[in-house]
C-alpha cells in the first residue's frame, strides 16, 4: 500500500497517525492539513473495518493499533461500525478550509458522516 511519509521517521508517522484516528473516532470530527486527512482516513476505514468484522482477532488488531484504549475500542465496535453496517466505505467527509498563515499548508475538517447509505 503506497503511502505519504509526511517528512518524518517512521515511528513518528505512526504515532501521530494512529494519534489523529483517536481524536477522529472520540470527537468525530477534527482539522488538520489535507496531507494528513489524506491518511488518517485510510487508517479510520480500517479500524471500521474491524469493528464490522467483530471478531476477538479484529478487536485485538484495533487494540494494537489504538495503543490498547479500551474505550475507543468500544466505541469503535459497539457505535461506530453499527452505524456504518450497510455502508461499504466512505465512512468520512473532508471539507476544505483555508491555508494556514504560517507554512500556507491547506487546512480541512475530517469529519465521519451520518450514518447510513442512500
Amino acid at each position: 500500500m503506497a503511502y505519504r511519509k509526511l517528512g518524518r521517521t517512521n515511528k513518528h508517522r505512526r504515532s501521530m497517525l494512529a494519534n489523529l484516528t483517536k481524536d477522529l473516532i472520540q470527537f468525530e470530527r477534527i482539522e488538520t492539513t489535507e496531507t494528513r486527512a489524506k491518511e488518517v482516513r485510510k487508517f479510520f476505514d480500517k479500524m471500521i473495518t474491524y469493528g464490522k468484522d467483530g471478531s476477538l482477532v479484529s478487536r485485538r488488531k484495533a487494540l494494537a493499533f489504538l495503543g490498547n484504549d479500551d474505550k475507543l475500542v468500544k466505541k469503535v465496535f459497539d457505535d461506530l461500525a453499527p452505524r456504518f453496517a450497510k455502508r461499504n466505505g466512505g465512512y468520512t467527509r473532508i471539507l476544505k478550509l483555508t491555508e494556514r498563515r504560517g507554512d500556507d499548508a491547506l487546512m480541512v475538517v475530517l469529519e465521519v458522516v451520518e450514518g447510513d447509505a442512500k
